[in-house]
């Protein structure tokens, strides 16, 4: 359903992107923000599912300003080489490409931003700092609790396991405190539970988790 496309940021950096669009005349858009993992099969099937729901997807590599064609599983060891390409790219580095991104996803309409693990603190800065989005869906962003006073401008919506070891639930109360306009879900479940090519991966969270995302998108998106 996808197919790889060029993206060029402001600083004049050219990285890749996973674009999958829907059949017929899109929703809209949407910037789909990969996890320490790179653009692997699992960040493709999310582009691919939402394109299906009728949306124009785009996730943009990060990690191809380090090295290009990124893709790790989660092991032990894939956890320690995606934290080290992590460390590399700052988030304001990472929302250039986002930004690169949304002129693309802007094809099809209004553009709405959902990421993942780092992709969801890259999204709920994007709420607070990019032109051109009209919805915000962080899952599980490590980073968001710090900073939290980043205030959306845009309507923004949370997921945050309850059961997640690397996001306390002092920290999602931070986030609930900092930004009480923000909606803000929590599930029974670990870090990563959308993701189903992982042992924390619990589809009821997920299901439920995407259902109100769905419901979200077409409210503010199309």
């Amino acid at each position: 359903m996808g197919t790889k496309i060029n993206l060029t940021a402001s600083d004049g950096v050219t990285i890749s992107a996973y674009r999958a669009d829907p059949v017929g005349k899109p929703r809209g858009g949407l910037v789909v923000c990969q996890e320490i993992f790179g653009v692997n099969p699992h960040i493709r099937s999310v582009c691919d599912r939402y394109a299906q729901e009728g949306y124009l997807a785009v996730a943009p590599a990060f990690f191809d300003r380090v090295q290009a064609d990124v893709e790790l599983g989660y092991e032990p060891d894939d956890i320690n080489k995606g934290k080290e390409f992590m460390q590399k790219i700052s988030i304001d580095t990472a929302l250039k490409d986002v930004a690169a991104a949304i002129a693309v996803a802007s094809e099809a309409g209004k553009v709405g931003i959902v990421g993942y693990c780092w992709g969801g603190t890259i999204a709920w800065a994007a709420a607070g700092s990019l032109d051109g989005l009209s919805a915000s869906i962080p899952y599980y962003g490590g980073g968001i609790a710090g900073i939290a006073d980043r205030k959306p401008r845009i309507p923004t919506m949370a997921h945050f396991g309850e059961k997640d070891h690397s996001i306390p639930m002092s920290d999602v109360e931070k986030v609930r405190a900092a930004q009480p306009d923000v909606i803000v879900h929590t599930y029974p479940a670990g870090h990563g539970f959308n993701c189903d090519m992982r042992g924390s991966y619990d589809k009821p969270s997920a299901d439920l988790a995407l259902s109100r995302t769905l419901e979200f998108l077409r409210k503010h998106v199309g």
